[in-house]
């Protein structure tokens, strides 16, 4: 009886621990350059500023100028439910971007959210700047 109680707990822990999981972003292939004098990224030449790039990463990329004068780059596909690929928009502020699905927020700095229901930080890639080239890349 003991026996048939134990396999009946193990079986039951197996199935209460197929809920769903901790969902991440997709990984899927980077690499994005251009020249800071593109026309799509000339608002970063001033720190404190975003743009929004299509067709990379799940559902494009923010570069974000920081205000320390570095430069950082994440995917617009909100941690917040990743499966729907809701791609975040830039606030007025220009320091945080909204998922428009879940209302979430994150800053701009260091992806970290700042308003519920947000949990995880944005995903970040790899952002070099070579001569007057940036780079983006996982």
């Amino acid at each position: 009886m003991k026996k048939i109680a134990g396999i009946w707990m193990l079986l039951w822990m197996m199935c209460a621990a197929c809920g769903k999981g901790d969902m991440a972003i997709p990984n899927v292939p980077v690499n994005f350059s251009a020249l800071l004098t593109d026309p799509r990224l000339l608002r970063l030449s001033s720190p404190g500023q975003g743009v929004l790039i299509k067709d990379h990463g799940v559902a494009g990329l923010i570069i974000y100028h920081k205000l320390d004068g570095s430069y950082v780059s994440y995917d617009r596909c909100s941690t917040v439910n990743p499966d729907e690929k809701c791609a975040v928009v830039l606030d007025e502020s220009n320091f945080a971007v909204t998922d428009k699905c879940t209302g979430a927020k994150f800053s701009l700095e260091d992806g970290s959210p700042v308003k519920a229901p947000a949990k995880r930080a944005l995903k970040m890639y790899n952002t070099s700047i070579q001569g007057n080239t940036i780079h983006v890349t996982n």
